[in-house]
Order: C-alpha cells, then structure tokens, then sequence
C-alpha cells in the first residue's frame, strides 16, 4: 500500500495549488493552511497536505453557487449555524471546551447540561426525567430485533416522546430529554430505566467493574456530540419540521445505523473476527486490497493527524493481540490511525460486552447531541428545506 504523504514542502504545496510561494505563505497566516517546523529549523516549512487538498477543491468550486451548494453537503463548507460543537486543528470542543480533557472527569450527563444549556440537575433530577418501567414482558419481546429498531420501538412509548411540545421553553423540555436518554440507553441494554448515572446504568446491567465502568464513562463523554454528521443533520431536518422530540432521535437513529456511519462498527467487527480466524493481520489487510475491498476503522476526514477520540480511549484498554497487529499494520504499512469506530469495537472486545454494544454505546452518547441539535433548530424557527439540482429527462410540450 503506498503510504500517503501527510506533510509537503513548499515547492509541491505552492504546484499543487497553481499558486505562488508568497500566496502560500499568505494563506498560512490566513490560518487557511497549517504549517509547522521541518526537524525542528523554525526558517524550513512543512505544509498539511489535508488543508492544501481542501483548499485545492474549494478553488476548484469557486463562487458558482449550485456547485457550493453541492459540495457543502459533502464534507465542504459549513452549511448551518450551530453553537454545540467545534471540530478544528484536529481536536474536538464542546462548546468551546475541550471533549477530550472533559472526559477525564465528567459524566454524561454532565455534558447533557452543557450541550442543553442547563444544570444537569436540572434536567435529571426532576420527576419527569425518569421514565416508567417497560411494560410487563416488553424486553422480551423486542430483545430479538436489532438495537437500532428496537430503541425505535421504544421510544414511542414514553411521554416525552411523543409530546409536540416545542411551544413551551426549553426548561419545560429538559426533563423530558432526560427521560428519554435513560429509556434509550436502558433500551439498548435490554435492562429497565433508572436514576444512576448512565455509565454506572451500563456497568450493572453488563456486569462491569468500576474500571469497565470509567471506561464506559469517558467513551461516552467522547461520543456525545461530532458537530453535523449525518445522524445530527437529520436530527436537525426533523426537529425544523416541528416534529415530537422522539420524531427527532427516530431520525438520528435510523441515519446512524447505516454502515457509512454508527454501523461502521458491525464492519470493524467482522474485520476483526478474520484477523482472529488468520491469525495474520497483513495477510488479511492485503486480501482485502486484493479483492478491492476497504479496510474500515482508520481515518477520519476532519482529523488527518488521527482522530482524538480514539487516542484517548485506546490505551485504556488491555492488549489484544488481532486488534493491536492490525494498528500496527495499518500504520506501517499505510499510515493510518484508529478512528473512533475502531475504538468502540476494541472497547466492546476488552470488556467482553454483548453483541451491538459498540453501537449501543455510540446511539446512547449521541443522544445527547442529537437532544442538543434538536434543541438548536428550533430556536432558529425556520424549516430546513434544500432545492434540487433537476438531472431528469427534458422536458417536452
């Protein structure tokens, strides 16, 4: 596998982009292009060869509006307004703090109240933020449909769910929000609603110790929010309607259990599982290429230097010899890092969770975020409704 270059010098940055060196250096206090320090001499520069490929398709859009337009919606501009989160230089903030040192500490609901706006104790101590018990013989009955699905069947059946209720403030809804996390993560634990802690919920119904259940914690701290990702913008689509907050998670459940997102998992497990039956993470790796198929778990666009998330859960975890060689040929062989669907399959692995708990643990800590988004569009009022580019036969008559 050839391994890409992830820095240039400055005669191939300035011929890739058709430009001069003065422009590039010009785009670079611009903050348009990061460039650091060619072994350690502060007077030689490398230039991220990311920002120079984006730069590079931006100009090649120019200011021809449909075709920015087109772009925006894949992985291009920003698109719409939003206060919750901010991905930039490779890290990852929530509302302007920093998601990965929040993890050391806080807890999921913790981040609730600030991606919500409010005293966590607020939203989660109040009567309404607990859910009634599953009716009798529930669990049993959906525990044989996906976890996707069967959260989607779930959350109907708590008021708040189904409530129209963006009339009243958002205080008013706080507590309802709440109800619903602990009956979505209780859903996917196949266990019944209660008032710990969503991690320590988890660890008793999976059977952790309290170092499983740190791990679990930090995990979904991480997880909570990843600004619009296509599970977030379908949030956001849905809630511009006026549609029931349970409307809203409907939709970003359904977007994330495509496998281009949230089911990117399930991929990295059977990825896994061939490393296991081989024994030959290479041997793998390069059967896979030979058959033109990809090698999920690594890379992710908004973070080229690798993505944070996954650098903060993996060495928490204990050695495991199929995932570790696989790391280790990947980045050896093409440079590439463990994104966070790595991580959460690693993290199932480690802890010896049930099947799909990898996606679990991403649909429960998204919730959060999606609350957030849901939140959000409704304070703007307005209906996200895009126009069609038409491509269809031409019109006659």
């Amino acid at each position: 596998m050839p391994k890409p270059q992830p820095f240039l010098d400055a005669a191939t940055a300035a011929k890739r982009l058709g430009i001069s060196r003065a422009t590039l250096y010009a785009y670079v206090s611009r903050g348009l292009i990061r460039a650091s320090a060619m072994g350690g001499d502060p007077r030689r520069r490398l230039y991220n060869a990311h920002d120079i490929e984006a730069l590079k398709k931006r100009k090649a859009v120019g200011r021809r509006p449909r075709e920015v337009a087109a772009q925006s919606l894949d992985w291009g501009l920003p698109v719409l307004n939003s206060s919750i989160t901010l991905i930039e230089n490779g890290r990852l903030f929530y509302r302007g703090q920093d998601a990965v040192r929040l993890a050391e500490t806080a807890t999921l609901e913790d981040i609730a109240g600030l991606l919500w706006q409010c005293e966590a104790r607020d939203a989660f101590s109040a009567a309404l933020a607990l859910p009634q018990p599953w009716q009798a013989g529930l669990l049993k009955r959906l525990a044989a449909l996906p976890l996707v699905e069967r959260c989607q069947a779930m959350l109907p059946l708590i008021a708040a769910g189904r409530a129209i209720a963006w009339q009243r403030e958002a205080s008013r809804l706080w507590p309802g929000a709440a109800a619903l996390l602990r009956a979505l993560a209780a859903a996917a634990s196949l266990s019944e609603p209660d008032q710990r802690p969503i991690h320590l919920h988890l660890a008793r119904a999976w059977q952790l110790k309290p170092a499983g259940a740190d791990i679990l914690r930090r995990t979904l701290v991480l997880l909570a929010d990843h600004e619009f990702n296509a599970s977030a913008f379908a949030v956001r689509v849905v809630a511009s309607t006026g549609a029931s907050l349970g409307a809203c998670l409907n939709g970003g459940l359904a977007a994330l259990s495509g496998p281009l997102h949230g089911g990117t998992t399930s991929l990295v497990e059977v990825l896994l599982q061939e490393i296991d039956a081989a024994g030959d993470a290479a041997a793998v790796v390069e059967a896979r290429l030979r058959r033109g198929e990809g090698v999920v778990g690594f890379e992710h666009p908004l973070y080229p230097e690798g993505d944070p998330r996954a650098a903060a859960l993996l060495p928490l975890l204990p050695r495991d010899a199929s995932r570790d060689a696989l790391a280790a040929v990947m980045l050896d062989g093409a440079g590439k890092l463990p994104n966070v669907d790595f991580a959460l399959v690693a993290i199932r692995r480690a802890l010896r969770l049930p099947k799909e708990s990898a996606l679990a643990l991403f649909a429960i800590g998204r919730t959060v975020g999606w609350i957030a988004h849901a939140l959000e569009q409704h304070g703007e009022g307005k209906l996200i409704r895009p126009r069609a580019r038409y491509t269809g036969p031409t019109i006659t008559g």
